[in-house]
C-alpha cells in the first residue's frame, strides 16, 4: 500500500483506476476534523486539499524550477464542483493536471477520486508575477513542461 500524503505518477493511477489524462496525484485518509454537521467532507476542506496538492505538485513536477529567479504565484480564481460526499475514515486520491496556459498565467483541474469514482472537481487560475507584483511572463521551459506532461495547451 502506498503511504498517505505521497506522491503519485501515472502508473500509480493507473493501478488505482484513475485513468488518462491523470498523470500526477497525492494519497490520503479523511480525518475527523475535516467533517461537516453532515458528517461529510466541507467543501472548504476541498479547497485546502486542492492548495496543498498544487504546491506538491509544482514542487515534484519542477513548475518552481522553471519559473525563475524569486517567482511569486498567486491563486487568481478557484471553483469546486460536489458531485457525490465523502465521508469520515475514506481513503481518497486527488489529482492535479494544467490543462491551459496564457501569457501570465495557467489552469490546474483537480479532482478527487473514492474507490475510483470521482466525488470532486474543481480548478484554479494561478498568475506567475515577480516580486514587485507585475506579471511575469511563464518561461518556455515552463510551457514546454506543462504541454509534455499534461499536454496543456496554449489559450
Amino acid at each position: 500500500m502506498i503511504p498517505y500524503l505521497t506522491s503519485l505518477d501515472a502508473a500509480h493511477l493507473r493501478v488505482a483506476g484513475i485513468e488518462d489524462p491523470w498523470v500526477f496525484g497525492i494519497r490520503d485518509r479523511v480525518r475527523f476534523g475535516e467533517l461537516d454537521a453532515l458528517n461529510h467532507v466541507n467543501n472548504v476542506v476541498y479547497a485546502r486539499w486542492y492548495e496543498t496538492l498544487r504546491v506538491i505538485y509544482m514542487e515534484d513536477c519542477g513548475v518552481y524550477d522553471t519559473a525563475g529567479p524569486d517567482p511569486k504565484f498567486v491563486v487568481k480564481t478557484i471553483g469546486l464542483d460536489y458531485k457525490a460526499e465523502v465521508q469520515r475514515g475514506a481513503d481518497y486520491i486527488n489529482v492535479a493536471r494544467t490543462v491551459e496556459m496564457r501569457n501570465t498565467s495557467f489552469t490546474m483541474h483537480y479532482a478527487t477520486f473514492v474507490d475510483g469514482r470521482i466525488t470532486t472537481t474543481g480548478h484554479a487560475v494561478v498568475v506567475l508575477l515577480n516580486q514587485d507584483n507585475s506579471k511575469r511572463p511563464l518561461p518556455d521551459a515552463m510551457r514546454t513542461l506543462f504541454t509534455t506532461q499534461d499536454g496543456a495547451l496554449q489559450a
